[in-house]
């Protein structure tokens, strides 16, 4: 059975922080450009990391007035430090021997999630329509092998694949432009790097596990503007690693 299509100008594949920006940006260039955002998550920033020490000067050529509108990037960075841990004891450097990309004091401690949603709203005002809850499962092709959009999931059917009741066949969004916004190990991403041999002749990809956790802590513990990092115990001299602690507002800390 065929399955019921949707024409639009660009389809955006992710509603994080690239895919809102991309689609915000695109409705000020053009209003009349018709752009949709399909999002796995059950809402805008279900999954996104949430703890984030945030550079605003991208959000500030997006929108310029993103502080009289309310975007929730409040807490300054107040202090810094840089700890090399050992087992028994952490030596202190100075921050001002770090490197410029270590360097926070203009920078804000944001939820990377409620900003997702601040920039949801603004994207719906302009037009932009945004399908939270249907993952893009598959990308379609036009003949000549250009990408033609993507389909959503078929909904409502069981771990061997056999229809339940409620079952929903995914569509299919065509896009003159489709956009992959999907995240750095995306699925559909790893699909076009393999077709197009996007990574021919490039350097291999890096990964890092990564842990987090969002922690409220008492009144005293807590020190909100104090962005700290560290290095060394308990990872040997040939791993590369760290870990973060941001004191965000209302007395939590995002640790990782």
């Amino acid at each position: 059975m065929p399955r019921e299509a949707m024409e639009y100008d660009v389809v955006i594949v992710g509603a994080g922080p690239a895919g809102l920006s991309t689609a915000i940006k695109l409705k000020q260039l053009d209003p009349n450009l018709n752009v949709c955002i399909l999002e796995k998550g059950s809402e805008v920033g279900a999954h996104i990391l949430s703890g984030n020490v945030f550079e605003t000067r991208a959000l500030e050529e997006l929108l310029p007035k993103w502080k009289e509108e309310g975007a929730p990037v409040k807490t300054k960075v107040s202090k810094e430090k840089f700890l090399f841990l050992g087992k028994n004891k952490s030596l202190s450097w100075p921050t001002w021997l770090l490197p410029s990309v270590q360097k926070n004091h203009k920078n804000y401690i944001i939820s990377l999630a409620n900003l997702c949603r601040w920039l949801a709203e603004k994207a719906e005002k302009l037009g932009v329509e945004i399908f939270p809850g249907f993952p893009a499962s598959e990308i379609l092709y036009k003949d000549d092998g250009s990408v033609k959009g993507v389909a959503t999931l078929d909904m409502g059917l069981d771990k061997d694949g056999n229809k339940k009741d409620g079952y929903e066949q995914g569509m299919e969004l065509h896009g003159k432009v489709t956009v992959f916004a999907e995240g750095c190990r995306g699925h559909l991403g790893k699909q076009l790097i393999n077709k197009y041999n996007l990574d021919e002749g490039k350097s291999p990809q890096q990964y890092g596990i990564g842990f987090k956790e969002i922690w409220e802590v008492s009144e005293k513990q807590h020190q909100e503007g104090l962005v700290m990092h560290t290095a060394g115990w308990p990872l040997d001299n040939k791993t590369y690693g760290g870990s973060f602690v941001y004191h965000a507002e209302k007395k939590q800390i995002y640790i990782g």
